[in-house]
């Protein structure tokens, strides 16, 4: 939501801009200032649940499929509300997050060009490089790691394909006529425009679909009242820990391991954030403070170091400042996210909890890792994504 809204206020200047989302993205796009539309107001628990179904989902294909149920269910309602609001609104341009194609199939129903923005580039099928949802795969270096590529990218078509036979009906219904195009490009993203909202030098090399254009991460957090993160400024490191806003089985545990950490270590500074930006609290036991929110806007670059989950988010943050990683995947893209921050160097990875003690440590005296890090930040400041796609308007 984050970087539709960094993007919405960006290019307000020279558009009349309209958010559409669930009340409490309604909420968040007037705090930017933006004009918005509540949609799927009366389902909005159920959108919430498919974000954080309590627990990891990975590629199981089990929680996959029901993830997808629970998804197709929403779409049929969802339009109805797209095709009152375009009629209503009658607008020149659909930018649409990549988890929300059906605002682009109804789009295209009504004469209107559609975008897709996604954050995370590297889940989108390639006929080459390394294919997302296996874990974090890096490029294949032997004759069996290139076969292996070949037969995960046909387990994810021949998944695809299998969820297309069970719903049919309903994706015809709104637009979805088929997996792929006679290109082969996937039909869930924009033919025309696909904003990757990150540094493509990030990524491993691969051909992207025609589509692709990597305009750069945007940085974009509404403003926060609540307690503000306290910086003794005493020589100690301080070091950040956040899992960014969803994944809620995960933080408890999260939480009692740097709690523990922290007790180990009196010469580190620990702040935990649970990315509960609606919350208002701040505790701290001895070096261990923990947060309701912080933002990575205001206060990343007060860090040395930052643990995360490799979300998009604070993964780009973390680029564009160049603060060294360490970084626990959990669910999703993270994995794939993992990957790509080891192989460039600016990330240590703790795979396990137990993992978390000595990455952090190693992290922390890593000369040759910050200096990694302040030579990406350099490449990814180059980058101004809101600019480039006020240009392209």
């Amino acid at each position: 939501m984050n970087p539709l809204l960094g993007i919405g206020k960006g290019i307000a200047s020279v558009a009349d801009v309209l958010v559409l989302s669930t009340p409490k993205g309604v909420k968040a796009a007037e705090k930017a200032n933006l004009r918005a539309r509540e949609i799927m107001a009366a389902h909005e628990h159920v959108v919430i649940g498919i974000s954080e179904p309590g627990h990891a989902v990975k590629n199981n294909p089990l929680r996959l499929y029901g993830q997808l149920t629970e998804n197709v269910g929403l779409m049929g309602r969802l339009q109805e509300e797209l095709e009152r609001i375009y009629r209503e609104e009658k607008p020149d341009l659909v930018i649409a997050d990549f988890v929300v194609p059906v605002a682009g199939f109804t789009a295209i129903r009504h004469g209107i060009p559609w975008w897709t923005v996604t954050a995370s580039p590297s889940v989108i099928e390639t006929p080459n490089g390394p294919p997302a949802y296996f874990n974090g795969q890096r490029p294949a270096r032997t004759a069996l790691q290139r076969l292996m590529h070949v037969a995960m990218r046909w387990t994810t078509k021949g998944f695809k394909h299998i969820i297309w036979l069970l719903f049919w009906r309903v994706f015809q219904r709104i637009g979805f006529c088929g997996i792929y195009r006679s290109d082969g490009s996937e039909a869930v993203y924009s033919p025309h425009c696909i904003l990757a909202l990150g540094a493509k030098e990030i990524e491993f090399d691969c051909t992207w679909p025609k589509a692709v254009q990597f305009v750069g991460p945007v940085l974009y957090i509404p403003p926060y009242k609540g307690p503000l993160p306290a910086f003794r400024d005493d020589g100690r490191p301080c070091v950040l820990i956040s899992i960014g806003t969803h994944l809620m089985h995960a933080k408890d545990g999260m939480r009692n391991a740097i709690r523990s950490m922290a007790v180990l270590h009196p010469g580190i500074v620990f702040h935990f954030t649970h990315g509960n930006s609606v919350a208002a609290f701040a505790r701290q036991e001895g070096n261990f403070h923990e947060y309701a929110f912080v933002s990575y806007l205001d206060y990343l670059p007060r860090y040395d170091l930052v643990v995360h989950h490799a979300g998009s988010g604070v993964m780009n943050h973390c680029l564009k400042h160049g603060i060294p990683a360490v970084v626990h995947p959990l669910d999703f893209d993270q994995f794939d996210n993992a990957a790509r921050l080891v192989a460039a160097g600016v990330a240590i990875a703790a795979p396990k909890l137990h993992d978390l003690e000595t990455a952090i440590l190693r992290a922390l005296h890593d000369e040759a890792l910050k200096a990694r890090c302040a030579a990406m930040s350099r490449v990814v400041s180059v980058y101004n994504a809101v600019e480039t796609i006020t240009k392209m308007l």
